[in-house]
């Protein structure tokens, strides 16, 4: 078995064993390239110089971009992607897409080719955030859009806005990313404080989102866990946790989807306070299953 698989790498030129994988016609490895991921192609394309120059088709590459992938790359400069190949243009891709000023950025998942986004806490609507009494922006490694918003304490908690987006079709997964407690590093170490955290598992936040064509979802969690701390702590403190809200399906990029998204807990009777708020993201719904841990469905 294991001279047989040799021979096959070694093709024509060399023993005389036979056919090998050098002799297959560069066209055929493009057909089977259509069926592989894009790390795969990438590893076959070390294989020999047919595997390397079909790992460079437009063909094999256009298929794994989506449909209106002009559309991403309508929101860079044009000078970034005139003349690439559309291997260049999935790498480019594949790279976070910032619009709206930097508060939002769009990509594309290096395994799938599928559309993601994220929006930061900056492209929000929350109220109150110009009153330092309330709210403060903490600059960290943590986000990637390198910045979250720190509630220190507020009784009206209230954040809400919109993203109007060509997303190709697909069902999407929409969820807000959170953390209880203010994080920071000392001596090289990550250190949680929860001074201001409170008020969190009196009430819960409710979530919600609905699209321009009429989808909707609402869901309600209790932030905090007070009641069921244990000898290894709250497991609600001190990490971050993506929220989901729901999903909700796109038919087509025309028209653009509108998407409106909220949080709110505006119950006055008690403040509330220790919150990070970091980003939400809209994501294939299958691909979220696979994102990191720390989801709450």
């Amino acid at each position: 078995m294991g001279a047989a698989v040799s021979g096959l790498g070694d093709g024509a030129n060399g023993s005389g064993i036979g056919p090998g994988l050098g002799d297959i016609p560069e066209s055929c490895v493009a057909c089977v390239f259509m069926y592989l991921t894009p790390p795969e192609i990438c590893n076959l394309a070390r294989l020999n110089r047919a595997f390397r120059g079909a790992a460079s088709s437009d063909s094999v590459w256009e298929s794994k971009l989506p449909p209106n992938y002009q559309d991403l790359l309508d929101l860079l400069p044009a000078e970034r992607h005139q003349n690439l190949s559309k291997k260049d243009i999935f790498a480019l891709l594949s790279r976070p897409v910032p619009f709206d000023q930097g508060n939002k950025e769009a990509w594309l998942d290096r395994v799938t080719g599928r559309v993601c986004l994220a929006i930061s806490a900056r492209g929000m609507a929350i109220t109150g955030i110009d009153d330092r009494r309330y709210w403060n922006w903490i600059t960290t490694e943590e986000s990637r859009f390198n910045i979250v918003a720190y509630l220190q304490q507020i009784w009206w908690f209230e954040v809400d806005g919109l993203v109007k987006f060509p997303f190709p079709a697909d069902t999407y997964t929409l969820s807000f990313r959170l953390h209880l407690g203010r994080f920071s590093k000392r001596l090289g170490r990550r250190v949680c404080t929860f001074e201001h955290t409170h008020g969190w598992d009196i009430k819960p936040v409710r979530f919600e989102f609905s699209t321009s064509d009429g989808q909707q979802a609402s869901c309600e969690f209790c932030l905090d866990d007070t009641e069921h701390d244990d000898a290894n702590g709250n497991h609600k403190r001190g990490c971050w946790i993506d929220y989901k809200v729901g999903e909700f399906v796109v038919s087509d990029s025309e028209p653009v989807t509108e998407v409106r998204f909220s949080m709110k807990q505006i119950d006055c009777t008690h403040s509330k306070g220790g919150l990070c708020v970091d980003s939400l993201f809209i994501i294939p719904s299958d691909l979220k299953k696979h994102k990191r841990r720390g989801v709450l469905k």
